[in-house]
This record gives structure tokens, sequence and C-alpha cells, in this order.
């Protein structure tokens, strides 16, 4: 039998269509379902998949725009095409030329959330940053995000950008483990500071975003404490039982070293992180982890 209340909110919402339902983009499409919301999403080969989560696959590639299929009209638009260095394709085509291609074919939107970096900041001198502060990256990746994010701003000037900072959760820590474990050396220097997120809190930002964000909004999404390299494996190496982390200094200078604030977010959209900082967040993360 049908659900009769389901069916009046998704009547009553605008679709969901998502470009990169992936690690974050499955997670917001599970979470919209269950409110009862249509959700769509490209797919280049998993329709299969999509379907089976209740999510109607559209069949395309951003990079082949002869195949984008017709796109819903007036929906909320989750953008999170992240690059895939196995892809073939270079960072410039993914984030440039993709989004190029779905921005000239895509029906003005109800909302349009893109989730960006915080690598456009460049700021290496360890001090905090916010939205206001400039956004001139000093590497290349993020001089192609800080790209991407004035490509979609000359097209659609209503568009709402998220910088997420580095993403972490279930499946996401476990490549370092058996590094730990060996007691091999970490790349890096442990005083660098990292600006983290748990992939849940990230989601309950898109959420609220799509949602509740004014037009051309911007926002920083990270948790409430910066931790340092050293701090963030020596804690996992806790969590492992692996021995105490090793570092292996690079021998560049300090880049991309600063400490980012959610203040806005925050302030402007409620938003509370479930997982204000590591120690909430990677214990909850690797309970949650297939091993």
């Amino acid at each position: 039998m049908s659900n009769p209340i389901a069916a009046s909110a998704e009547a009553l919402t605008p679709p969901l269509v998502i470009f990169g339902c992936g690690y974050v983009g499955l997670r917001l499409a599970q979470q919209a379902r269950q409110s009862g919301q249509k959700v769509y999403a490209l797919t280049r080969r998993r329709e299969d998949f999509l379907a089976q989560h209740g999510i109607i696959p559209l069949i395309g590639d951003v990079l082949a725009p002869e195949t984008l299929p017709p796109l819903p009209a007036g929906a909320q638009v989750l953008y999170a095409i992240g690059w895939d260095r196995s892809s073939g394709w270079t960072m410039r085509d993914v984030y440039l030329r993709g989004l190029a291609h779905v921005l000239e074919r895509l029906p003005t939107p109800h909302r349009f959330v893109y989730i960006s970096s915080t690598s456009v900041y460049g700021q290496c001198d360890g001090n905090w940053v916010d939205e206001d502060s400039p956004a001139e990256p000093t590497e290349e990746a993020g001089q192609l995000v800080r790209e991407a994010e004035q490509l979609l701003h000359h097209h659609l000037p209503q568009a709402i950008l998220l910088r997420s900072a580095g993403i972490y959760g279930p499946n996401r820590l476990l490549r370092r483990r058996d590094q730990l474990l060996r007691g091999e050396p970490i790349p890096g220097d442990p005083q660098r500071w990292l600006n983290l997120i748990h992939v849940d809190d990230l989601v309950t930002a898109i959420h609220l975003a799509l949602r509740q964000a004014p037009p051309a909004a911007l926002y920083n999404v990270v948790d409430d404490t910066p931790v340092t390299r050293g701090e963030f494996y020596t804690l996992l190496a806790e969590l492992y039982g692996a021995p105490p982390p090793r570092f292996a200094e690079l021998p560049e200078p300090r880049a991309n070293h600063r400490r980012i604030r959610n203040t806005r977010l925050r302030h402007q959209l409620n938003w509370q992180p479930r997982y204000p900082s590591i120690r909430e967040g990677l214990p909850a993360a690797l309970a949650a982890t297939d091993t």
C-alpha cells in the first residue's frame, strides 16, 4: 500500500538532482528518499545500483555533452563531482569543462549547491581564515577549484558554494591503518594544521543549504577544532592499537597551513556538527567501517 504522506511530500518538494552520487552524494540521496523526495542522479554506468536505492538514474557523462539527458526543471541540484586520478581525464577537464557542459544544459534550478574546497585558501601562516578571507590559492589544485567557482558564478550567480574541508568517515581511513601498524613514517609536516569534516556533518550542511541558504551564499564546512597532522595520526594510531606515528617531513615549504572557521554556517543556517572534532568523529568513523 502506498504511503499518502510520503506521496504528498514528494509532490510538494522540488526533486533533487545529484551530479556526483558518490561518497557524499549517495548519503544525501538516501536521506532525501527517506523523507519522500524524488531523487535523480547522473551516472555513466551505475544505473542498476542507483535504482536499487530508489534513485532515478540519468544516463550521461559531463565530459560528453551530447550524452547529457533532459534534466528536470525547478529542481534542487547538488554538484559534487570530484576528480578520479584513474579516469584518464585532467582536473581541468573534470572541474571546468564538465561543469561548463552541465551549466549550458541545466534548466533554471530551484537551488544549486556546489561542493567546493577549502583548498581555495592559500594562506600559509597558520592563522584563522573565514569566508571573507582572500581566496588566492598557490597550488594548482586549489587554483582549478577557484576557477570552477568563478565559472559557476558567471553562469549561475545565485549558486550556493560549500567549501568543504577534508572529508573523513566510514571506509575512508583504512588506507593508513597498515602503514601505522607497521610503524612506517607518514609523509608530511606533523605541525601543519588540518581542517576536517565528518561526512555526516557535511551531508547535514548540504541538506540545510538546499532548503535555507539565500542565493549566492558561501559557507565553509569544517568542524570546530582544527588539529595538526601529528594530533590526527596520533589519535588514529591509538584507535588502531598501533605504535605512535613517525613522520617523514617533505622539503617543500609549508603550504595551505591555516585554521578555518565555520562561524557563518553555524549562525546563518543553525548548523550543529554532530562531530565537532576528531575526538568524537574518528571513533565513530572506525566503528562504522567495514573491515
